[in-house]
């Protein structure tokens, strides 16, 4: 299991493929494995990947005293990406993972080509507070969600109503969800990593960004509404804005993989051809 001291945390990371480098940061309770399975197939066949378990989840071991903040998981990410990459690099972040790509953007800009965040915003208010305050308080009063139960509350946040009612697809995604939410990744990971997502603020730091940054939202996300997307393209000097259809905050991942993956390829080949 290859790891990485890093100056907080020792990282638990995979590397596959071969020639420049992309490095893939998961959303909250996302693990290095999140991408292997729609991902990293296509993209092994044209750049080095890396992924890694944030702290908080996976084999990945911090023992900084919480809270932690996005600050911290985007220091834990320069540490890997300056141990086993060749910066300038393409970061990709989904959800959390994308606040935490924007602030290696911010803090670290000597390490980055491009910025591709998706499912993001820059700050946390209104729905997105209140969806993700509830379900922190709940586990702070000693509630969880495991199996089943799960499954459908969590996918009914991750694709849209046409994928929940396919009757071919949906089978294959249950299946997949309920082999996570077997898992404690989940539940371990909602204090620890999703208060930084409620906490942070980037708006005034987002103007300062130089490197180039792709933002892309989905019309029907509701962990991450597009609009909170729009206001990160708008503060950062000449952000691009992409706007899919049909989509929703995970579609990435078996639904519409086959659509994303070659619009991020024809990203990261702006930047690393």
């Amino acid at each position: 299991m290859p790891l990485v001291t890093g100056s907080q945390a020792t990282i638990h990371y995979e590397q596959s493929g071969s020639g420049r480098d992309i490095v893939w940061v998961s959303g909250a309770g996302g693990t290095a494995s999140s991408w292997d399975a729609y991902q990293l197939p296509y993209f092994n066949q044209y750049y080095r990947n890396t992924t890694f378990d944030g702290r908080g989840v996976g084999t990945t071991v911090c023992d900084a005293a919480q809270p932690w903040t996005v600050e911290d998981f985007a220091r834990d990410t320069a540490d890997l990406i300056e141990a086993v990459c060749e910066p300038p690099v393409v970061i990709v972040g989904l959800s959390f993972g994308g606040g935490i790509v924007q602030q290696v953007a911010i803090d670290r800009p000597d390490l980055v080509a491009a910025v591709i965040t998706m499912g993001t915003g820059a700050v946390s208010v209104g729905w997105t507070w209140d969806y993700q305050m509830a379900e922190i308080e709940w586990r702070r009063q000693g509630g969880r969600l495991d199996g089943m139960m799960a499954v459908t509350h969590y996918a009914a946040m991750y694709y849209p109503a046409r994928v929940l009612g396919d009757r071919d697809l949906w089978p294959k995604l249950r299946a997949e969800l309920l082999e996570y939410y077997l898992t404690d990744t989940a539940e371990d990971s909602l204090e620890a990593q999703w208060l930084p997502c409620v906490t942070f603020d980037q708006r005034e730091a987002l103007t300062r960004v130089t490197v180039p940054m792709h933002v892309m939202a989905f019309n029907e996300d509701v962990q991450a509404v597009p609009q909170d997307g729009e206001e990160v393209a708008a503060l950062v000097p000449g952000a691009e804005f992409h706007l899919f259809e049909g989509m929703g905050h995970c579609s990435i991942y078996g639904h519409t993989h086959d659509i994303l993956n070659p619009f991020i390829k024809d990203l990261a080949d702006r930047y690393l051809s």
